[in-house]
This record gives structure tokens, C-alpha cells and sequence, in this order.
């Protein structure tokens, strides 16, 4: 009966890897391109030998990592740029710079789940595991302490004569024919097995469950939730230490921290239009560093020439000119007072722009002005 069965391979048994990579240099010079070598445990060189070409994985890497970068890079020029367009600071729409990390980790995590699922659905062919190697007693000796080589029937040099002789010459200790099993010649994928997808929900729901329980429920009990009550005072945390009950505590009353003179006129901006004289010459210096923080912080409202012309789209009030008489006829104490306070709807920028860039900015403006409603005397 055995001669009515399908043959896969002929197989070798060798006792070093010495003698197993010497046969493997003579079954590549015979010619042979579908055979395999197994041994218990990985050999140096054998790539080598065997004449393997790079695995195709790092196409599938190269294909679904290029893919995850264009698609976060779309996403995100579409949403920042197109969908939700939202101005911040002087920045583009769309700032390539700071979509790098992103773009970087969704590349790594594409290429590597793709060449994952690859490796186990396509070329392992998984859920199928079944093999006509399995169980025979080749594979059990060279799981163990041998070395062997199978040629298969399908290669186009192969000849069972020829095999056989070839496998003697190398002086291979045991010799055996491997056939097909009925099952292994009718077996069916089974990736959409009612088994095989109900393995995968028990699994997701398995995994999500235990998850769930740690992150949510676990560490919040004794004693697994110590980074999370520690010895310490928060911010905005009951103290059970000062009277008042307050963790936070109010500065000692007229004092004034080392290198910081607080602002005099806050609430009298006339008085500061007054009393402030800008510290700073205007100096090319002086224009460049204004000109970046208007840009920053400046132009997102008032527009790049503070006309008015807010680059908000219309998710903002614009906020009037600054080349109008009023402004124009306003001292630089006064704008100052503006800038480190705020008017109306405009926030104070005390916090963003230092006492010397708010003076610079001042600068800048004038310039502004000047450029927009020049005198005679300046084209000359």
C-alpha cells in the first residue's frame, strides 16, 4: 500500500553539523533548489550554504511601512490643514516638523504588525500547522541530537535513484522516503473555521478583559496602587498640615521673587502710557526679534501687516486695525500696557513675550506704520 501513496521527499540523517553542511555543498552543486535542512538548533553558515535568497518579509516591512508613513502623513495634512484648519502662532497649517514622531511611529507599527501577520497567515500558512514531517521519525532525531537534509519530490532534478545514491555517497547513517498523508493532500484553509474564529473572539475577549481589569481595577487596590497614593502633597491637594487646610500656599506678602520686579500700572494703562518710555533702540537687532514674535504671536489675529486681516478664518473676531489714528497716535507705554495686560478679547501675553520682546514687538509695529503710511520725507 505504501507504493500507492504520494511521495514528498527523501530524507538524510547525519551525526555532526560538519557532515551535514559538507552534503548540503554537494546536494546545492547537484543542482537541487527545493530541499531543507533541520538541526536542533540554528548553524552557523548554513545560509550560505544552502544558497538562500533574502526572505521576501522585508518587502512586505518595505510596502506597509511606506504605506502607514503616506497615509499618517495624509491624515493629518487633511485634518490640520483641510478639514480643521486652526492657526498657532506663527506655524503653517501643516508643519512637517512636528508630524515626525507620529509619522515614525506609525511606520515602525505598520511594517511590523503587516510582516507579523504575514509570517504567520502567508508564508506559515497558519491556522493550517499540518505538515508531512510531522510526527516521522526523521523529524523526531534531528529535533533531538542529528542533522538532516529532505529533497523533495516536486524539485525538477529530482530522481528517487539519483537521491538515493547521492545520499549514500555522503554517507548519511539512515535514510527514509516521506510521503503524503490523505489529510495533508485534501486539507482546506482553515483561517474561516467556525473553530478557528471563536478561538480569536475567546482570545480577544480574554485579553481585553484582563486588561481591562488591570488597568481599571487592579491598580487601584492594596498594594498594587502605590504610584498612585504616595507621601506627598499635590497641587490643589487637602493638607492636613497648615491650618487653612490649603497644599497650595500664598506667596509672603510683600515680597517679590529674586530677579522679578512686578508690573506697577496694572489697571492704569494711561498712567503707563505716561510714565513708560521704550528701553529699546530700534536696531536691526531689535526689528528682526519683533518681527518673529508679531509673527508668532501677533499676526494669527491682527494679519502679518496688523491690518486687521485675522488668518482665523473666521473662527475668531478680527480685531481692528493698528494702523488707525488711535493706535498710531498711542505711546509705546501704552501699546506695552496693552500687550502685558490685555484690552477686550485680547489676552495678556505678559507670559509668552518677555518685558524685552514686548518692547521689540512695539518696534516692529512702528515700523508698520511707518511703512504703511509713509511721508514724503521717506522716499527721499
Amino acid at each position: 500500500m505504501m507504493s500507492e501513496k504520494i511521495l514528498y521527499s527523501f530524507t538524510a540523517i547525519f551525526d555532526s553539523p560538519d557532515e551535514v553542511s559538507h552534503a548540503t555543498e554537494k546536494v546545492v552543486e547537484q543542482g537541487y533548489t527545493k530541499f531543507d535542512v533541520h538541526s536542533p538548533y540554528p548553524l552557523h553558515g548554513m545560509d550560505d550554504a544552502m544558497k538562500l535568497p533574502p526572505s521576501k518579509l522585508g518587502y512586505v516591512a518595505l510596502v506597509f511601512g511606506l504605506s502607514g508613513m503616506v497615509a499618517a502623513l495624509l491624515t493629518m495634512w487633511w485634518i490640520s490643514a483641510v478639514d480643521y484648519p486652526i492657526v498657532i502662532g506663527g506655524k503653517p497649517l501643516f508643519s512637517f516638523p512636528a508630524y515626525i514622531p507620529i509619522v515614525f511611529e506609525i511606520t515602525v507599527l505598520s511594517a511590523s504588525i503587516a510582516t507579523v501577520l504575514a509570517m504567520l497567515f502567508v508564508f506559515f500558512k497558519l491556522p493550517n500547522n499540518s505538515h508531512p514531517l510531522h510526527g516521522t521519525e526523521y523529524m523526531k532525531k534531528v529535533s533531538s541530537d542529528k542533522y538532516g537534509i529532505s529533497i523533495q519530490a516536486e524539485d525538477p532534478k529530482f530522481d528517487e535513484a539519483s537521491v538515493r545514491k547521492l545520499f549514500e555517497s555522503l554517507q548519511a547513517r539512515e535514510i527514509y522516503s516521506i510521503y503524503w498523508d490523505n489529510e495533508e493532500l485534501t486539507h482546506k484553509h482553515k483561517i474561516l473555521e467556525p473553530k478557528f474564529l471563536t478561538f480569536l473572539f475567546v482570545v480577544a475577549i480574554i485579553s481585553s478583559g484582563t486588561a481591562y481589569f488591570t488597568l481599571n481595577k487592579l491598580m487601584y487596590m492594596i498594594p498594587f496602587n502605590w504610584m498612585m497614593d504616595q507621601p506627598k502633597q499635590s497641587a490643589q491637594q487637602k493638607s492636613l498640615v497648615f491650618s487653612d487646610g490649603f497644599g497650595m500656599r500664598q506667596p509672603v506678602a510683600g515680597t517679590v521673587a529674586r530677579g522679578y520686579m512686578p508690573y506697577e500700572f496694572k489697571g492704569k494703562p494711561d498712567v503707563a502710557g505716561e510714565k513708560l518710555i521704550n528701553p529699546i533702540p530700534i536696531s536691526i537687532e531689535s526689528l528682526k526679534l519683533g518681527q518673529v514674535k508679531f509673527d508668532i504671536y501677533c499676526s494669527p489675529c491682527h494679519g502679518y501687516h496688523a491690518e486687521g486681516n485675522s488668518r482665523l478664518r473666521g473662527q475668531f473676531p478680527n480685531p481692528p486695525s493698528l494702523h488707525s489714528e488711535k493706535v498710531r497716535n498711542w505711546s509705546d507705554g501704552r501699546i506695552f500696557a496693552v500687550l502685558t495686560e490685555g484690552q477686550n478679547i485680547m489676552p495678556s501675553y505678559a507670559t509668552q513675550l518677555s518685558v524685552d520682546e514686548r518692547w521689540a514687538v512695539i518696534n516692529y509695529l512702528r515700523v508698520l506704520q511707518r511703512a504703511l503710511d509713509a511721508k514724503e520725507t521717506d522716499l527721499q
